[in-house]
C-alpha cells in the first residue's frame, strides 16, 4: 500500500513553519533594533546642529549595499543549478512593483526626517498610532485583509495608546522653536505615517499578485531594490542641494563635535537599515497589519530609550500608553494562537478523514 499524500506533507510543512517562526522572531528582534535606536540617533543630529532633511531621508536606506553579502552568500551556496545559473529570482512584476514602492519610501523618509527635526521622540511616536490605522485601512481596502475581533481589539487599543501620548504635546515644544515649525513638523509626520501605510501593503499586494513564494532570496532581492530606489529618489534632491559638499562644514559645527558628529550620521545610516530590513522581511513573512501592530509595540519602548539618551520626559500617560500597546499586542498574539489551534484541529480532521478511508479502502481490497 502506497503512503498517503498527507503522510508526505506533513513533515515539509512542519520544516516550513518552524522556519517561517524563525524568520518572524529574527525580523522582530531586527525591527526592534533599527526603530528603537534609528530615531533617536536622528534626532540627535537634529538637536545638536544637524539641519539637512534630506541626508535624514537618504540615511534611512542608503545602507541597502549591505544586502549584497547575504544575497551573494545565498547565491553561491545555492545548490539549485538553474538558480545558480540564473541570479534573478524576482518577476518583471514584482521587481516594478518594488521600484515603485522604493520611491513611495523615498517620499515617506523625507516626510519623516521632516517631522524628526521639529519633533521630540516622544510625540514622534504619534507616527506609530495613526501609521496603524492608515495600514488597518489600507490592508482592508487592497489586500482584502480579515478582522478578527481579536486584531481589532488590537489596532483600537494599540492606536489609542500611541495617540495618548499626544495629550501633553504643548508641554514637549522644544526650547526655541516656534509653534508654527511643531505644527508642520506634525502634520508632515501624520503624512509619513499615511504613505508608509500604503507603501507597505501596496507591496504586500505585489508579492501575493506575482505569484512568487517568499523563500530568503526573495526577500533579499526585494529588500535590496526598494532601498535601492528608496536611496535614488533622495540622493537626486541632495545632489541639487549640495548636501555632500556640505557635510564637512556642518561636522565641523557639529554640537558634540566632529568625529561624534559622523558617528552619529553613519549610526543612524546603519540602525535605519537594519530597521529597513526588519520591517520588510517582517512583512513578507507576515502581513502589513501584523508589522503595523509590531511597530506600534515598540512606539512605548522608544519613549524609555528617548528618556534615557534624550533627558525627555516620562509621565503617567507613557507608562498608560506603554500597556496599552501591550495589552494590544498580547490581544492579537492570543488571537493568532486560537486561530493556529483552529488551523491545526481542521488539518487534524482531514488527516483522520483520510486515514479512515485508506482503511477502508484496505479493508475493501482484501475482502
Amino acid at each position: 500500500m502506497e503512503p498517503s499524500a498527507t503522510t508526505h506533507k506533513i513533515p515539509h510543512n512542519h520544516n516550513h513553519n518552524h522556519n517561517k517562526t524563525f524568520l518572524i522572531l529574527l525580523n522582530c528582534l531586527l525591527l526592534a533594533v533599527g526603530q528603537v535606536g534609528g530615531p533617536i540617533l536622528s534626532r540627535m543630529y537634529f538637536l545638536h546642529g544637524g539641519t539637512r532633511k534630506w541626508l535624514a531621508a537618504w540615511s534611512v536606506n542608503s545602507g541597502f549595499p549591505i544586502l549584497l553579502l547575504p544575497i551573494a552568500i545565498s547565491h553561491y551556496t545555492n545548490t539549485t543549478t538553474r538558480r545558480r545559473n540564473n541570479p534573478f529570482v524576482l518577476t518583471t512584476w514584482l521587481f516594478c512593483s518594488s521600484a515603485v514602492v522604493g520611491i513611495l519610501f523615498g517620499a515617506t523618509n523625507y516626510f519623516y526626517s521632516f517631522g524628526a527635526s521639529y519633533l521630540p521622540v516622544s510625540v514622534n511616536s504619534l507616527v506609530s498610532s495613526s501609521q496603524l490605522a492608515f495600514t488597518a485601512l489600507f490592508a482592508y481596502l487592497i489586500v482584502k485583509q480579515n478582522f478578527t475581533h481579536y486584531s481589532i481589539n488590537a489596532v483600537v487599543l494599540m492606536t489609542f495608546g500611541s495617540v495618548i501620548l499626544g495629550a501633553h504635546m504643548d508641554g514637549d515644544i522644544p526650547e526655541g522653536e516656534t509653534k508654527t515649525k511643531y505644527v508642520l513638523g506634525f502634520v508632515m509626520t501624520i503624512a509619513a505615517a499615511a504613505f508608509h501605510g500604503f507603501s507597505i501593503t501596496a507591496l504586500e499586494f505585489a508579492q501575493r499578485k506575482s505569484g512568487v513564494a517568499v523563500t530568503f532570496d526573495v526577500a533579499m532581492h526585494v529588500q535590496f531594490v526598494v532601498s535601492l530606489f528608496a536611496t535614488i529618489f533622495c540622493t537626486v534632491p541632495m545632489v541639487v542641494n549640495r548636501d555632500f559638499e556640505a557635510l564637512s562644514g556642518e561636522a565641523a559645527e557639529f554640537g558634540l563635535g566632529e568625529t561624534k558628529y559622523y558617528v552619529v550620521v553613519f549610526g543612524a545610516v546603519i540602525a535605519l537599515q537594519v530597521m529597513v530590513i526588519g520591517s520588510l522581511g517582517l512583512l513578507l513573512c507576515s502581513s502589513s497589519l501584523f508589522t503595523g501592530l509590531v511597530t506600534s509595540l515598540l512606539v512605548p519602548v522608544q519613549q524609555v530609550f528617548a528618556v534615557i539618551f534624550l533627558r525627555e520626559g516620562f509621565n503617567a500617560e507613557k507608562a498608560l500608553a506603554l500597556a496599552l500597546c501591550l495589552w494590544g499586542f498580547a490581544s492579537h498574539l492570543y488571537g493568532g494562537y486560537k486561530a493556529s489551534l483552529k488551523k491545526k484541529k481542521k488539518n487534524d480532521d482531514v488527516e483522520d478523514y483520510g486515514d479512515d478511508e485508506q482503511g477502508a479502502k484496505s479493508s475493501g481490497d482484501h475482502a
